[in-house]
């Protein structure tokens, strides 16, 4: 029998379990799905958006590969950190380890003010209202969203993401899991402009055109567009040569700045409508101060350079917000006890196997983001997961030499943590379709750590 660890319980992780069951090189195959949280699914749960119900979906076919037979569930289990087990330790209960860790650090701005309360990364903002429980109930917004201003750097689709639920109702995120503490703050915000702001041009901008014409879609919601700005970008006024779905985004840009983005009649409470303002050519050079926490930002008019970037012109336009979100870019984070490029942010491999000063190192592998990089959407875990799965595969008649402990579970049971398998999860889920029951709601998410390990640990599950 082949056993073996995949630490990792999001896309990369259940795909490269998957690739581990569809192959028939060796038949007889044990995988242990490990992950720091007592929850699957890794960012499908604590990335996607709630209002995203297609995405979330998701979750059904990573579901069916965790339900195998084959496949053990295994949360709350940390590997690398002070308080889990070290990959050192983990290689002694299996004949291969898989790290599928992902890229959880953002890449920060580097501008003066960064750090100010109410400038925050968008991961943060995501991780709260999708109640992840290293953030839980964090009350951080109650403040930042009493300003009528938001300001979200970047134009990517995380950053679409977050100004689309900063825009968005609280009676439309009801239906959602979106946690009770997240849903109250969101209600009771102020918030009544967001603006997306890009240091180049649309035509260089990382939305999907889908995530894009969302924003126009959202009731009682304005988007705005310069068309001054659009005109800046060379591709704007010939786009023949770009791919097809920058083509399709600066179509939907180019309607919205003839005035045809969303319900514009549309009021809140107090009178104004919501509006989403789409900025390009505006690089931030600060986070402005006042009072002690975020008072707006100061961005650097730029300008194409002819070479695909972009110059700055020696102007500065600065906008107001209470609230700074940087949709920037990730970065993989070094998991102690494995080899880690700082400069690339990703574990040196060659083809999925780890290298230990520049040699493979028997039965250490990687796939997803901690591999290549944060590139690629959902769906390009598949063949990255594939890949390493092979060279697994090719090296598997030297690793199952190799003898290893029959039930890993119990070796980590003695080492002293408390593993909580697919029971556990199961339970969890109960426990927030309860929880939801008795707001009146679908299934809500329990935001805490405490919270989940008392529902996974539920005696009647």
């Amino acid at each position: 029998m082949l056993s073996v660890a995949v630490v990792g319980s999001g896309p990369s992780g259940v795909y490269t379990a998957q690739a581990l069951l569809r192959q028939s090189l060796v038949p007889d195959v044990r995988v242990h799905v490990l992950d720091r949280l007592p929850t699957p699914y890794g960012l499908v749960r604590y990335g996607v958006a709630p209002d995203h119900e297609k995405i979330k979906s998701l979750q059904n076919s990573l579901r069916a590969v965790l339900e195998d037979e084959r496949v053990t569930f295994v949360g709350n289990v940390g590997v690398g950190g002070p308080d889990g087990v070290s990959p050192a330790r983990l290689a002694e209960l299996y004949h291969a380890v898989v790290y599928c860790v992902g890229a959880s650090a953002d890449r920060a701005l580097a501008v003066p003010g960064e750090s100010l309360p109410g400038s925050y990364s968008a991961t943060r903002f995501v991780s709260w209202y999708s109640a992840h429980p290293d953030i839980g109930a964090d009350p951080f917004a109650r403040d930042a969203l009493s300003g009528r201003s938001a300001v979200v750097i970047g134009v990517g689709n995380v950053a679409v993401d977050v100004a689309r639920i900063l825009a968005r109702g609280a009676d439309e995120l009801r239906t959602t899991d979106v946690p009770r503490a997240a849903l109250s703050a969101l209600a009771a915000s102020r918030v009544r402009e967001v603006h997306i702001v890009g240091r180049r041009g649309p035509s260089q901008a990382r939305f999907t055109t889908k995530e894009l014409r969302e924003l126009g879609a959202l009731p009682g919601a304005r988007v705005v567009v310069d068309p001054a700005e659009l005109a800046l970008d060379p591709a704007y006024a010939a786009p023949d040569g770009l791919p097809a779905v920058v083509r399709r985004n600066l179509e939907v840009l180019r309607g919205w700045s003839a005035g045809g983005a969303g319900s514009g009649g549309a009021v809140d409470a107090a009178g104004a409508a919501r509006r989403i303002r789409l900025r390009f050519f505006l690089r931030p050079v600060e986070v402005l101060e006042r009072g002690g926490r975020v008072a707006g930002v100061r961005f650097a008019r730029t300008a194409p350079d002819g070479a695909g970037g972009v110059r700055d012109t020696g102007r500065h336009e600065d906008i107001e917000a209470r609230l700074v979100l940087r949709a920037v870019g990730y970065r993989g984070v070094e998991l102690p006890g494995l080899p880690f490029d700082p400069v690339c942010g990703t574990v040196p491999h060659t083809a999925g196997r780890v290298l230990r000063d520049g040699v493979p190192s028997p039965g250490e592998y990687v796939a997803g983001w901690i591999k290549r990089g944060p590139t690629g959407v959902i769906g390009s875990n598949r063949s990255c997961a594939k890949e390493t799965v092979t060279s697994l595969l090719e090296d598997a008649a030297g690793l199952t030499l190799r003898p290893v402990p029959a039930d890993p579970l119990a070796v980590l049971r003695r080492w002293g943590l408390r593993p909580v398998e697919w029971a556990g999860w199961l339970s969890i889920e109960r426990a927030e379709a309860e929880l939801g029951r008795s707001l009146g709601r679908g299934p809500v998410k329990i935001p805490d750590w405490p919270g989940l390990l008392a529902a996974a640990r539920d005696d009647n599950r």
